[in-house]
């Protein structure tokens, strides 16, 4: 336990890929964060990183000592919560990552509303629209669309997700409406990228279960707004550059407001519901399982709020979500 700081100075540097970003994290000037990990090389008998004024590289001796670093500072962190569970103390700091058009224009609101309950919890809000890696970024709760592939990880399913192609009022009165995919070819269109590379491929479906129509339409690149940042794209469908297919969480206020409207309503796009993600091997802290649960009630009321803003023209859908409010 001497060198428990020296520990989690190296892991860290080894997260960042810089020595002097880990010690100002870790509140330590350069030279201090410079002795303290050659004090730790010394202990162990080996050197844990290659450096050079640009760049800091694990050795070998380096990756074997991280992951056993990593497993060990992790049920420490991990016994610490438990020993708070007993105490059923919600303080201390959740990392939280979320995608920029939620976080910035809903989540912040909520939580706002939870530190109101809980004044002893702090926040890192990471923003972003890829799906961080919640082991090497030290995530603790992470909001995101559709399911992750990563087994590893725990979805909790907060909240349907319907997403609406839309524009603002004046594109649609400047250049018409589209009455179904297949007159997009017309239109502008705004694409969102991703890890995988950018969305523009649209898929539509109309009618129920036992008679659907689906048509696709492929944005052609060249001629479309491209960015991975969901909020960009929201900016530019609201200043009038053209349609863009977004969640219904992240438009819900300009909806509303009338800046944006939603068209081809009767054509659907697939759905991507909110889960909640969290390390499936670590246990969830006091203040993480505190907001997991706030949030969960809040998706809940707001979710039924924001069926009524898309016109439903599907008779079967119309009567499950009818059957929904009953429930």
């Amino acid at each position: 336990m001497d060198n428990l700081g020296d520990v989690r100075l190296f892991v860290e540097a080894a997260r960042l890929g810089s020595l002097s970003a880990a010690g100002r994290k870790l509140g330590l000037t350069p030279a201090a964060a410079s002795a303290r990990l050659a004090r730790l090389e010394a202990e162990l008998r080996a050197r844990l990183f290659d450096r050079t004024t640009r760049q800091l590289r694990l050795t070998d001796e380096g990756r074997v000592y991280l992951t056993c670093s990593e497993h060990a500072l992790r049920s420490l962190d991990d016994a610490k919560a438990a020993l708070q569970e007993g105490q059923n103390a919600v303080r201390g700091k959740v990392r939280i990552s979320a995608t920029s058009d939620f976080g910035r224009n809903l989540l912040m609101t909520w939580l706002d509303e939870f530190r109101a309950l809980y004044p002893d919890v702090r926040f890192a809000l990471m923003l972003t629209d890829s799906l961080s890696n919640l082991v090497l970024e030290d995530i603790d709760l992470a909001i995101r669309f559709g399911t992750p592939q990563d087994s590893s990880l725990v979805a909790r399913w907060l909240a349907p997700n319907r997403r609406v192609l839309c524009a603002s009022p004046e594109y649609l009165a400047r250049c018409g409406e589209p009455r179904e995919p297949n007159d997009l070819a017309r239109f502008d269109c705004i694409v969102i990228g991703s890890a995988e590379g950018p969305v523009n491929e649209w898929r539509f479906t109309r009618g129920s279960d036992s008679q659907t129509e689906t048509q696709t339409y492929t944005v052609p690149l060249d001629a479309a707004l491209e960015s991975t940042d969901g909020e960009v794209a929201r900016q530019w469908a609201l200043c009038g550059y053209g349609l863009a297919v977004k969640s219904i969480w992240d438009v819900a206020d300009d909806l509303r407001a009338g800046r944006l409207k939603t068209v081809m309503p009767e054509w659907r796009y697939p759905d991507a519901p909110l889960h909640a993600l969290y390390h499936r091997n670590r246990f969830l802290a006091p203040r993480v399982r505190a907001l997991l649960d706030f949030l969960t009630e809040r998706f809940a009321q707001t979710s039924g709020e924001l069926e009524a803003l898309v016109p439903c023209t599907d008779p079967a859908e119309a009567t499950q979500s009818r059957r929904r409010k009953r429930i």
